[in-house]
């Protein structure tokens, strides 16, 4: 059976659904909103985590590791993408006929005929989504979601809701946000990024315009960043076509919604059901990127219908997701921060917040690269994306899905390229045991160590907290 020939009953209450690669980020918010929905959700991962823990909590079952003994006849197998076809479970679960499915296939079934609100970008998708979410439930709204990090105010990334929205992270690598029919998407910015999934920025390019053009027919509104050249580009296009779209910005004049920021107040211009409407939201996340977030996520919640004195007042409240600028803890005078931030212009973004935020501090930055292939496609962007780093640690790059090609530039290469070409106090501090000792006998008090990167690095600061303790 085929993924369009699959009904929706296979994600309602009393089905039983089987996820292989339970454990990933994307797989384990998939099953919340199922054991929301009361299915029976079972699933296996190579090794057991704290999602996987969180989900047996919530009633799962799960196996560590894979085995043919794990299935127990499900009406459907939901695969993470690192899942290869020789699994033992997807083997047994196709000759026993049962539909294997992954995520952008699966997706449709599974938000069904909910109005979705989808976020889009090469950054800032996360916050976005988890703010939009917030303003929702503040609202009292109750939306389904799917976020692509733990949202802080509830301790989960995903929840099925009773209201009438799904509000979802539209991922762009493996072409996941094209298994979308958004009736509002929020575009925040648009730049090269993956190139394992898009060798060309042109490409990438063609992959928002496709997720784009999916928008509701009837009543789709995108809404997209004023301030960032692309997203304003795809807006344009869309709203030449004579299609609803709608703007918005922090530096842009003629943005349909825009923010001033004065310390940590947000002013607040858009319009509302054809009158213009004003509020003041004060902002509890520090940065330009984070105002646009923001001013974004109360764009969206307005399009929805929450009125804007009501979406502005809840913004104070949102407490963030993991990694995105997460203070870990503080330990003789040393505070250490901890964020995604794995792209140039991310990197960017976090660090000038952070001189925001610890002004007078003391400003290391530590770097897990994350893939070869991004390094090597981004490596100039890189090596000048530290400016506001007092210092800068390198780790050893984490391949993840990769594995180095005898071009790729080192961690020792990108540090000495930093200090000749952008003047910074650059090294490379080895593996995360080796860097995390490193800092402990190098770090002062009023110094904020920030970890930066996709990967594993969170464990530096972990130990770095011990040792200063």
């Amino acid at each position: 059976m085929s993924a369009t020939e699959l009904s929706a009953a296979c994600f309602q209450r009393g089905a039983h659904v089987h996820i292989v690669g339970i454990g990933g980020a994307g797989m384990s918010a998939i099953a919340r909103v199922l054991i929301g929905r009361g299915v029976r959700v079972s699933g296996s991962d190579r090794a057991l985590n704290e999602q996987t823990a969180a989900l047996a909590a919530l009633g799962a079952r799960i196996y560590e590791g894979h085995a043919a003994s794990n299935l127990e006849s499900p009406q459907v197998v939901l695969i993470s993408s690192a899942i290869p076809p020789e699994n033992p479970e997807v083997e047994a679960a196709r000759r026993a006929g049962i539909p294997v499915l992954r995520r952008r296939e699966a997706l449709p079934l599974l938000l069904g005929s909910a109005l979705q609100i989808a976020v889009a970008g090469a950054h800032g998708k996360t916050t976005t989504t988890a703010l939009i979410t917030h303003l929702l439930r503040e609202a009292g709204r109750d939306p389904s979601y799917i976020i692509g990090s733990t949202f802080l105010n509830s301790g989960d990334n995903a929840r099925h809701g009773t209201g009438d929205a799904f509000v979802i992270e539209a991922d762009e690598y493996d072409h996941m946000f094209l298994s979308l029919t958004p009736t509002i998407a929020v575009l925040t910015n648009l730049e090269h990024d993956h190139p394992d999934m898009f060798p060309t920025f042109a490409e990438m390019q063609a992959a928002f315009e496709q997720f784009i053009a999916r928008l509701d027919e009837r009543n789709g509104v995108l809404i997209a960043c004023a301030d960032d050249p692309c997203a304003l580009q795809l807006a344009k296009a869309r709203r030449g076509s004579g299609r609803p779209t709608l703007t918005y910005g922090i530096r842009s004049a003629d943005a349909d919604w825009r923010g001033a920021r004065h310390g940590d107040q947000l002013l607040i211009e858009g319009v509302q059901g054809g009158e213009p409407a004003r509020a003041t939201a004060r902002l509890p996340l520090h940065g330009e990127h984070n105002a646009q977030n923001a001013l974004a996520a109360i764009a969206a919640a307005c399009a929805y219908g929450v009125p804007l004195p009501q979406a502005a007042a809840a913004i104070s409240s949102f407490r963030g997701t993991a990694r995105r600028f997460q203070i870990m803890g503080e330990a003789r005078g040393v505070t250490v921060v901890n964020d995604y931030a794995h792209h140039p212009t991310a990197i960017r973004a976090t660090l000038r917040a952070a001189r925001e935020r610890f002004p007078g501090a003391a400003l290391w930055a530590i770097w897990q690269p994350h893939t070869y292939s991004r390094t090597r496609a981004l490596l100039d962007d890189f090596i000048h994306a530290f400016a506001d780093a007092d210092r800068v640690l390198i780790t050893d790059i984490y391949g993840a899905r990769e594995q180095p090609q005898a071009d790729d530039p080192t961690a020792e290469q990108l540090a000495a390229a930093m200090r000749q070409q952008a003047g910074k106090i650059a090294r490379h501090s080895g593996d995360l045991a080796q860097t995390a000792a490193y800092l402990a006998g190098a770090v002062q008090p009023n110094s904020v160590v920030i970890l930066l990167g996709a990967g594993d690095a969170p464990r530096i600061g972990e130990e770095l907290l011990k040792s200063l303790q």
